[in-house]
């Protein structure tokens, strides 16, 4: 995710940035402009259209369709927004879940019990990494599995197979063995309950979002809708503005094409863009704070 001031108009305004839409819709705006050049050479020049009256009714469609299209728009993006948020919330309580099963454990667990103590301190943020890398549909990262006391453990791991949930059973099967021996007692397994049942919860509502898109009929109409409305523009208004159509029409179709571009981005926060939710470094985190809770 892009980190930047929020104060500082002056670098919003004159930078292009590597997520700006500029530099996605620039052919277009550029085929936009040619297009509209020759609309206003064929009807003020060739066809002298202008002359006709019946042409001076053709903006009013344009201003009835200009509120139909905004307010699809604010609703397309609110959606996308929403789902993004979302996304975000998940992770920040994925961070708040392990940091509570960590504190936790790092109580319940006896400071001679290193072995088990180091064995959560690599599962709780290696869940966060699978859960990361099965978002991006990556390979779950062995970094953190490289440990010689725990490595059995980790080679049952099928990296063919939902690996979140392996952990997730993994974490199950260690707290249980932990309850028979008897190092954890019946009201202390009740009292990490919520936050292994979080684990499972979090990543469902995930996958959830990411395996759930905005309904393909609706996304198609929208960009049919706007490229009707850009593509009919210097028709309606040639004879008002001249020549100065072209760069007018290209503005509109940069705003109307860009806000349906952020949306698309938005709407898959667990995507690789530039504005998606940096669950990498959220998973990074994870990793540090239960390394400094359980030592």
């Amino acid at each position: 995710m892009i980190s930047y001031n929020t104060k500082d108009w002056f670098t919003f305004i004159f930078r292009i940035h590597k997520a700006d839409t500029v530099r996605k819709l620039a052919p277009l705006i550029l085929g936009i402009c040619v297009y509209s050049a020759i609309i206003a050479y064929l009807e003020l020049e060739y066809w002298k259209l202008s002359e006709k009256s019946y042409v001076s009714h053709i903006p009013v469609m344009h201003s009835l369709l200009g509120f139909a299209i905004s307010m699809l728009l604010v609703f397309r993006t609110n959606t996308a927004y929403d789902r993004w948020w979302e996304g975000r919330k998940l992770w920040g309580a994925l961070v708040n879940n392990s940091r509570n099963l960590a504190l936790k454990l790092n109580v319940i667990l006896p400071v001679e019990e290193k072995a088990q103590r180091a064995f959560f301190r690599k599962i709780i943020p290696a869940y966060a990494y699978a859960l990361h890398n099965h978002l991006h549909k990556e390979h779950t990262r062995v970094e953190l599995f490289d440990v010689e006391e725990h490595k059995q453990v980790f080679e049952k791991i099928d990296r063919e197979k939902h690996i979140p949930n392996q952990l997730a059973a993994l974490i199950y099967q260690h707290i249980q063995q932990l309850h028979k021996s008897g190092v954890i007692s019946g009201e202390q397994l009740i009292y990490l309950n919520a936050e292994l049942l979080s684990f499972t919860d979090i990543c469902g509502a995930c996958e959830r979002i990411k395996n759930t898109p905005i309904p393909f009929s609706y996304s198609v109409f929208i960009k049919k809708f706007i490229f009707v409305y850009v593509m009919t523009l210097p028709f309606g208004f040639v004879f008002q503005l001249g020549y100065y159509v072209i760069p007018i029409v290209a503005f509109i179709f940069y705003v109307l094409a860009s806000l349906e571009l952020i949306a698309e981005e938005i709407e898959d926060p667990f995507g690789g863009d530039a504005n998606d939710v940096p669950t990498d470094k959220i998973a990074h985190n994870i990793h540090r704070n239960v390394n400094d809770i359980i030592h």
